[in-house]
């Protein structure tokens, strides 16, 4: 029965949902759908995927994809990038699929700290199948049961695009970073059904921002410059919606391990804390690294969902000045390795 309340929670928010974007918690492992100034932020050619399946235990789950490529020339001091996503829900097939492309100028500002500016034009498309829409008289909250009819007009959705905009810009030197994002800046007009008026994506705000030390100032840390701690943080608003996503990770050697915490609020003011998330790391020595998180719900939603599995991978090569490579008033290490 639990499992079944859950559903219909999920279905009767589903029309607030399907205006919303999709978010990983790996948030830092997909760096170009968290900040377009991130764009080239590795200063190397850098390549990954991510994949995301939530709330498993439902009947009907929802899982991302998402791939990226970036550049980072010297030359030009820019970063280009390419990012492809890839979100759908079960139920009712909601799917959406986007293809952007990235741009981001690097200004130094000192021999330790640049600011970087970035924007962001995507193509997205949707569409959705909503023959399995339950409407409220169909529900019956004293027998908790479903009626099958309802007389409610069932709607259609046909597929639809548009273009998406997007800007960011970041501070950042080898130990800090602060960051501001926002996303669908042109209100993009999607068509819901065939029985609806138009809707406006709702502009996306965030912040982003981090403090990394580095491990390695007595016994036996001494002269290992591989081990760092790090505390990140990533605020989300989005219409009536956001979000607060929390992260502390370790680099030891040759593993990562963090610990997250997701936390929502309304404007109803109803809080909700959702989710403790364990990360676990493994970056390789020819640049590919591995990422694995697990979020645990410790909302009112419940263990029923079984929590949220996602994997990241990537892969980081080619730097753009062998000669300048590792230098430590160009290379931003806080983005190197970060889930």
């Amino acid at each position: 029965m639990k499992k079944v309340l859950i559903l219909l929670l999920s279905i009767l928010l589903a029309p607030e949902l399907k205006s919303q974007d999709f978010h990983f918690s790996q948030f830092y492992a997909g760096p170009l759908n968290l900040n377009p100034a991130l764009t080239g932020s590795s200063e190397l050619t850098r390549m990954g995927i991510n994949y995301r399946k939530q709330w498993p235990g439902l009947d009907f789950d929802f899982n991302g994809y998402s791939a990226f490529i970036d550049h980072y020339s010297f030359d030009l001091q820019s970063g280009i990038g390419l990012v492809a996503n890839s979100y759908n829900e079960q139920n009712m097939s909601l799917n959406t699929t986007e293809l952007g492309l990235l741009y981001a100028y690097s200004l130094k500002v000192s021999d330790f700290a640049s600011l970087r500016m970035g924007t962001q034009i995507t193509y997205a498309r949707r569409s959705g199948n909503l023959e399995n829409l339950i409407y409220g008289d169909q529900i019956d909250v004293f027998n908790r049961s479903i009626n099958p009819n309802s007389i409610d007009m069932l709607e259609q959705m046909d597929p639809f695009g548009y273009l998406d905009l997007g800007v960011g810009v970041m501070y950042a030197n080898p130990d800090f970073w602060i960051g501001i994002s926002g996303y669908h800046l042109n209100n993009p007009k999607m068509l819901n059904s065939t029985y609806s008026d138009f809707e406006f994506l709702p502009i996306k705000y965030g912040i982003q921002a981090g403090w990394e030390k580095e491990l390695g100032s007595a016994g036996y840390w001494s002269n290992d410059r591989d081990r760092y701690f790090s505390i990140m943080g990533n605020f989300k608003k989005q219409g009536v919606f956001s979000q607060m996503d929390l992260s502390a990770q370790t680099k030891y050697d040759s593993f990562i391990f963090g610990l997250g915490f997701r936390g929502l609020m309304s404007k109803n003011e109803l809080k909700n804390y959702e989710s403790l998330i364990g990360i676990f790391g493994v970056p390789l020595q020819n640049g590919v690294i591995l990422g694995y998180s697990y979020d645990w719900m410790i909302s009112q939603v419940g263990a029923n969902t079984k929590g949220s599995h996602e994997f990241s991978l990537r892969y980081q090569f080619l730097a753009g000045n062998q000669k300048r490579r590792g230098q430590r008033d160009r290379i931003l290490k806080c983005f190197d390795y970060k889930f």
